[in-house]
């Protein structure tokens, strides 16, 4: 913690840190001269937090007022927090329970996690590198459509009504299917070129147009772009209970953020530069979000894993001055109760019915 400060400095500076999560106001000399660890003066404190300011690790926001932690002062505290592998309190087992559907199931991590530490959680649907396809299956709805069934590896199955300029009969659907699954089962997007989709269009003759838009969602499923990854969103206003988020402009700039899919998509799925640990729990405080309407708070981010190469991000909002122990033990739970439930290369989850789902919930 701060290799640049000794251990008195280190000491002192976590007293503030945690006085000030705890009580919102700024901490003085006199306070953490109470601090039960410290046999130090309030004078030799004070001399101590003056280096401190002058380091950069806490603020003075008012005159003769005491001080609070910076965004430098979080940092060495979260980094020094997340790296820790043994936490003294264990946490209580999360309500999670396992289900074939992956919304049921990331639905409940953000309603049990945003219960559990009374900030905003968002979870997106997890993405899948180098998946690849399992098999097609074309059905006949009536003269005029088809149902395609493209079912990816881990289970994800994407179904896509084609609609026919040409009727079509069963010898020909069957035909349709040996020559997809023959090309194709297997096949990771990268593998898919231009050459073999040719090929396919003209063993199909008349009926090329339905390989390429079994081409288009083959391509949905194996590699879904953040437009069509589903975010789920709860106890979005409970951030709300932290003055320093309460007022009107901040909040406003909040309820945008939140709603804003594409800039959630891309704020999860990043890892803060240069503070990505073996863990998989990474933080952004204040500043360094890369969303302007959540430059006041802090997002703790950690890696789900729920089998078969479905991998995501949920992160939690809150307030600076939030309980950043008690969201790295829930997140450290959930991964590894996730690991538990869904790691172990059995999961059979069926995709998002609705990919463009963001479901808010405001209690707590």
């Amino acid at each position: 913690m701060g290799e640049d400060l000794d251990e008195r400095k280190k000491t002192i500076l976590k007293a503030i840190i945690q006085t000030y999560l705890e009580t919102g106001e700024p901490v003085g000399s006199r306070t953490i001269s109470k601090y039960t660890d410290l046999n130090l003066s309030s004078a030799t404190i004070r001399n101590e937090m003056s280096d401190l300011e002058e380091m950069g690790y806490i603020i003075q926001p008012h005159t003769s007022s005491g001080r609070i932690p910076s965004d430098k002062g979080y940092r060495l505290y979260v980094n020094d927090l997340i790296q820790k592998t043994n936490q003294d309190a264990e946490v209580q087992t999360l309500m999670i329970q396992k289900t074939d559907r992956m919304e049921k199931v990331l639905k409940q991590v953000v309603d049990v996690l945003a219960q559990n530490t009374n900030y905003a959680t968002m979870i997106a649907g997890p993405s899948y590198h180098q998946n690849s396809l399992k098999f097609i299956q074309l059905s006949r709805i009536n003269d005029k459509q088809l149902l395609a069934v493209v079912v990816a590896q881990g289970n994800l199955v994407k179904n896509q009504m084609i609609d026919l300029k040409e009727s079509i009969d069963e010898d020909e659907i069957l035909k349709l299917n040996l020559l997809l699954n023959n090309e194709l089962n297997g096949k990771t997007i990268g593998e898919i070129n231009l050459d073999m989709i040719t090929r396919m269009k003209q063993q199909a003759g008349i009926h090329s147009e339905v390989i390429g838009s079994v081409i288009d969602a083959v391509a949905e499923t194996i590699q879904p772009g953040d437009e069509d990854m589903p975010i789920y969103l709860s106890g979005a206003t409970n951030i709300f209970d932290y003055p320093e988020l309460a007022d009107s402009r901040k909040a406003k700039e909040l309820m945008t953020a939140f709603g804003d899919k594409k800039e959630l998509a891309e704020m999860i799925r990043e890892t803060a530069p240069g503070e990505e640990s073996s863990n998989g729990i990474t933080a952004y405080i204040g500043n360094e979000s890369p969303i302007q309407g959540m430059k006041d708070c802090s997002v703790v981010t950690a890696n789900y894993n729920l089998g078969n190469g479905m991998k995501g991000t949920v992160a939690i909002v809150g307030p600076r001055r939030m309980d950043y122990k008690k969201v790295v033990e829930n997140l450290k739970q959930l991964k590894t109760q996730m690991n538990t439930l869904f790691g172990n290369g059995d999961a059979k989850l069926e995709g998002s019915t609705d990919p463009d789902v963001i479901d808010s919930h405001s209690e707590k």
